[in-house]
């Protein structure tokens, strides 16, 4: 309930600043590669900071945990930027290569720029699921090459390990597994429309699992090697995270369909890593009071009212 309670549009009903003051970017995430987000300024007020979101795998900029997520924020008096993931949202058109998990390098040029929108004040960066994984990678590339105002790391649900994800979804109830094969199958089909000289997927889009239709894609990206290999590329189970030496706060759930808990109770002990285990949340969930309130904004609205990390 919490998972798919978190994901219904009831969340957003009513008025929304944030939306209102929106306007929409292309960034650029280098080496030609463009990605879209949707920029909220504060229209009457010097904001406390800029906090960038990134939603998960197959979601959007327009997804309801980012945009409720976003909204609270801008009420709080923070700029927002709501970044879209390449192939993700309505930005198919904007690249001819195609979307994988592996894709860390145009994601950090992208929330670096980003961070160069208010580049006098503190940035923050919030990620759900995929996106939690993500900013786990530009979280650790901070001690190489350093976004200097991105000041704290947040993420939501992260998938540390892709792969047995991908199986979890798998496994796990019809209604789940279905949303994101549709989703996936109706991403790919898009992708093709812009793209038709360079994508035919027609021939395996009647794979019926998430895992099949991974082992079937891969000749499409053959510097990715064999699909295992590819979903080690950014796996961070065991001491990838050892090394994190920016403030990250991690939010899951044990009862996560998705992500398994053991992944994080498994992860080294790092002074900078703050693990947050809640019994219940489901993936991405946390609404408290059920089902329209929503926790883990005022726990990351606390972190940020304390200035940890800052």
């Amino acid at each position: 309930m919490q998972t798919i309670f978190g994901s219904l549009g009831l969340r957003i009903v009513g008025k929304n600043e944030m939306a209102d003051a929106a306007r929409e970017v292309i960034i650029d995430a280098g080496g030609g590669v463009r990605l879209l987000g949707y920029h909220s300024r504060q229209p009457a007020r010097s904001p406390r900071g800029l906090i960038t979101l990134i939603h998960g795998w197959e979601g959007s900029s327009d997804s309801t945990y980012i945009v409720s997520t976003a909204r609270y924020f801008f009420r709080q008096g923070y700029d927002i930027f709501r970044l879209n993931l390449r192939d993700h949202g309505r930005s198919h058109h904007l690249n001819r290569g195609l979307f994988h998990g592996a894709l860390i390098d145009e994601t950090a040029q992208a929330v670096g720029n980003i961070a160069g929108l208010l580049p006098d004040r503190p940035c923050y960066l919030i990620g759900f699921s995929l996106g939690g994984n993500f900013a786990l990678r530009i979280a650790l590339r901070q001690s190489d090459t350093p976004i200097p105002n991105l000041r704290r790391f947040f993420t939501l649900s992260p998938a540390l390990d892709p792969y047995l994800s991908t199986l979890a979804i798998d496994k796990s109830a019809a209604i789940y597994r279905l949303y994101f094969l549709n989703k996936w199958k109706r991403s790919l089909r898009r992708k093709q429309r812009c793209f038709p000289e360079l994508y035919r997927f027609d021939e395996i889009l009647h794979h019926t699992t998430c895992m099949a239709l991974t082992e079937a894609i891969m000749p499409w990206y053959p510097e990715l090697g064999h699909y295992r290999d590819y979903f080690r590329r950014y796996t961070l189970t065991g001491n990838a995270l050892a090394s994190v030496a920016v403030p990250v706060t991690i939010i899951t759930a044990a009862d996560d369909p998705f992500v398994s808990v053991e992944d994080f109770c498994r992860l080294p002990r790092n002074r900078y890593l703050d693990i947050d285990i809640q019994r219940y949340g489901g993936h991405c969930g946390f609404l408290d009071p059920f089902p329209l309130g929503c926790w883990y904004e005022r726990r990351i609205g606390e972190i940020l009212e304390r200035g940890e990390g800052i």
